[in-house]
């Protein structure tokens, strides 16, 4: 192994250490950025973690934490794990059912919360819930019975007062095996599952990663990082994590929705991300150019058209590298002064990434690699490399990761990356590892000559036609997105004779395009639209030119509003549980086939 064994706090206080800007992280709240210094954070931390002993938290107890990214999110996990506590996290769009099943099958023993909204859903749960001695709350709250951030706090540091070697007499009890973590994840299907993360598991993934990253501290004078994704999510957690430890600020944004001010304000230098935000960025500027005429718009979309080309491994030279450059001082330069203009790159995980999008980004003068993992993987396995990003692929496993393929295509991984198990799913936990110890991921890939890892789809996802033929629906999908006009997209068709497609479009670039050529959408029954039809005929056309027969969609139907995560269609990280939407449009599926 390369890197010893290592407990998280060590690896944060490691990175406290390297920043030189003073300011440990921000929160946007009530559209005011709220800078905390690294000092503060220090303070604070150590002041909750001492409180939370006083609150009775032992080592191995479980605190859940039910809260929108913050600042006080990183204090309060940072405070759970020194005393060698276990965070749960709770997403904040979980339903609350969900959020009862996760605070009993952990026996948290105190629940924290940001607000008094997000209480008003799981207070009527906690009379049954009989593990948790006390509730916290971030904020100011109306409910007497709930503990107070600040009060916790004092009783912290009238702890420290008493005892100022206590907490650093419980971190170093700390074993790097110990738990830190417990990520419920439900993934497409199922009840969720809580993934048991050692500290060891998440620190040799931090520092393992490190190494992939595309970014320094020294990129910009004030350098900063943009957060949008959940906390509660791995991928955001151990992004966050490196942040941190690369000595870097992170700024956690308030509404995706303010992104575009956020960019432009916050100036970062990198971010992670899912697929969906890059591929809305590209469809939006695609968009952007119906609004130029003559040769301007001709010479924003052939600029447009050469990004989408473009091949990291084989960078343009001669002529084609003076085009680069025509195109970089025309139009590239303004898309990336949109994005603020210091940010360098770019993370992307969660899903794969479409190569015309990994192509663009790349092609503008952004360095967009790739990963991939699992929460149970800790999460990240595989990874682009700084200067060297292979298009259509996940990257190369991380120091000190193996990966193989199975008989059947499956990617299995060996590491001190892989979970400790479900929590208290002994048999799940034996149904995912093979007799000598490799993890089974559910994924379907190949690697290449170079050990570069290419997925093709979830082996759960892919379904066999009635013709016998094999179809992996999320590459089709991701092609139906890769343009300005359809939103989302669900593939269909399995013991059945040809594809189909559930098809929701971006109405926002509908209702553009056709006000340029004077048809108004109407505000009710727009999929009945003919003009909405024959667009969304035309982006279908153009995926299937690109497909075997087999794959080609032979019909679609639209709906008029997206998947959500309130409807059971979406998982917290924005993937389709195609479950969910075959469940809640049965009838609609089945009225495609029955022509």
């Amino acid at each position: 192994m390369k890197y010893d064994p290592e407990i998280v706090p060590n690896i944060i206080e490691t990175g406290i250490s390297k920043n030189t800007t003073g300011i440990f992280s921000a929160v946007k709240r009530n559209g005011e950025w709220l800078e905390t210094s690294i000092e503060e954070f220090r303070t604070k931390t150590r002041n909750l973690a001492l409180g939370l002993y006083e609150l009775g938290v032992r080592k191995g107890d479980r605190v859940s934490i039910h809260s929108e990214n913050s600042t006080e999110w990183l204090i309060c996990d940072q405070a759970v794990i020194s005393i060698g506590a276990i965070n749960v996290a709770v997403y904040t769009t979980q339903p609350s059912d969900q959020i009862k099943y996760i605070l009993e099958n952990s026996e948290a023993k105190v629940h924290i919360v940001s607000n008094d909204d997000l209480f008003a859903e799981t207070k009527p749960l906690m009379k049954e819930i009989t593990t948790v001695e006390a509730v916290i709350s971030i904020q100011p709250s109306k409910h007497k019975k709930l503990k107070g951030f600040e009060e916790v706090m004092e009783m912290g540091a009238a702890l420290h007062e008493k005892e100022p070697e206590l907490l650093e007499k419980l971190k170093s009890e700390i074993d790097p095996d110990d738990l830190a973590n417990i990520n419920y994840t439900s993934g497409t299907t199922g009840v969720p599952k809580g993934v048991m993360l050692s500290h060891n598991n998440l620190a040799s993934n931090v520092l393992a990663s490190n190494e992939r990253m595309a970014y320094s501290a020294d990129d910009a004078k004030d350098p900063k990082i943009l957060s949008y994704l959940p906390l509660a999510h791995m991928l955001e957690r151990i992004a966050s994590y490196i942040y941190i430890y690369t000595g870097v600020p992170v700024y956690y944004i308030e509404d995706v929705n303010e992104i575009k001010t956020d960019f432009i304000t916050i100036k970062p230098i990198y971010f992670s991300t899912v697929p969906r935000l890059l591929e809305k960025i590209m469809a939006g500027l695609k968009v952007r150019g119906q609004e130029l005429s003559g040769l301007k718009k001709r010479l924003y979309y052939w600029a447009i058209d050469l990004a989408e080309n473009y091949d990291p491994e084989d960078p343009p030279t001669g002529l084609e590298k003076i085009k680069f450059k025509v195109a970089d001082k025309a139009v590239y330069s303004k898309i990336r002064d949109g994005l603020g203009g210091n940010l360098v790159g770019m993370m992307v995980g969660g899903a794969a990434l479409a190569p015309p999008v990994m192509r663009f980004f790349n092609g503008i003068g952004y360095k967009c690699g790739q990963g991939y993992g699992l929460t149970e993987t800790s999460p990240v396995a595989t990874g682009s490399l700084p200067d060297w990003i292979r298009i259509g692929s996940a990257g190369k496993p991380i120091t000190d990761v193996e990966i193989k393929i199975a008989d059947d295509g499956e990617i299995l991984i060996k590491g001190p990356n892989i979970m400790q198990g479900y929590y208290k799913m002994p048999e799940q936990t034996k149904e995912v590892f093979t007799e000598d110890g490799w993890f089974c991921t559910g994924d379907i890939g190949h690697l290449d000559e170079d050990n570069w890892l290419f997925i093709t789809d979830r082996k759960k996802s892919m379904f066999k036609l009635s013709t016998g033929k094999y179809v992996a629906p999320q590459p089709i999908e991701n092609a139906l997105v890769n343009n300005g006009f359809i939103d989302q997209a669900m593939v269909v068709g399995a013991e059945e004779k040809f594809c189909a497609a559930i098809i929701i479009p971006d109405w926002k670039n509908m209702e553009k395009r056709f006000e340029r050529f004077g048809y108004i959408l109407p505000g009710e029954n727009k999929i009945e639209s003919e003009h909405v039809r024959n667009r969304i005929q035309k982006e279908v056309d153009k995926v299937n030119k690109k497909l075997p027969h087999w794959e080609k969609i032979k019909k679609f139907v639209l709906l008029e509003e997206p998947f959500t995560i309130e409807k059971g269609e979406l998982t917290a990280k924005m993937s389709i549980k195609r479950a969910g939407v075959m469940k809640n449009h049965k009838e609609l599926i089945e009225s495609i086939y029955q022509d």
